[in-house]
């Protein structure tokens, strides 16, 4: 893999992303959703929280699926591969591990958790890594927009 072509993908470029996936998703689970239950769904949903059996796979199992799918087949999600952007393991620059894709998803919580500090983190670490990557071992890469932003595996780690 060419590294020297590759910079870390930032905290607006991976915002952005991540609000492509949000509307994606709304696109495809909400007509779902309202055609099952109707209109009604979003006033059962606010009452009860669990509407149905298609309720809990459409909001709770697909997501989660779909996500982990995408990051191992394409390294990205639609939103990231909108914005050329891709996951990577953070040592190698290889395709991560489906144990880590799996890692990377459920530690979204614990980078939530203390009011999303682990993903305003990417703003800050010099990798772009938000909590999630870290414990994951994974970094958040695309094509080279400026030189001076190289990412260099060889010399990524040592800091």
């Amino acid at each position: 893999m060419k590294v020297n072509n590759l910079e870390y993908a930032g905290f607006w470029v991976r915002t952005g992303a991540t609000f492509i996936d949000f509307i994606i998703l709304m696109l495809i689970i909400y007509p779902l959703l309202i055609g099952v239950y109707g209109w009604e769904y979003f006033v059962l949903v606010e009452r009860e929280g669990i509407v149905g059996p298609l309720d809990f796979i459409l909001t709770w199992l697909m997501p989660p699926v779909a996500i982990i799918l995408f990051w191992k087949f394409k390294q990205a999600t639609p939103g990231k591969m909108a914005v050329s952007a891709r996951i990577v393991d953070a040592d190698t620059g290889e395709p991560p591990s489906t144990a880590q894709l799996i890692a990377r998803y459920f530690c979204y919580t614990l980078a939530l958790l203390p009011l999303g500090l682990g993903l305003f983190w990417i703003a800050f670490d010099n990798r772009k890594q938000g909590w999630h990557d870290k414990l994951a071992g994974t970094v958040v890469v695309r094509e080279r927009r400026r030189d001076y932003e190289a990412v260099s595996f060889d010399q990524a780690n040592v800091e």
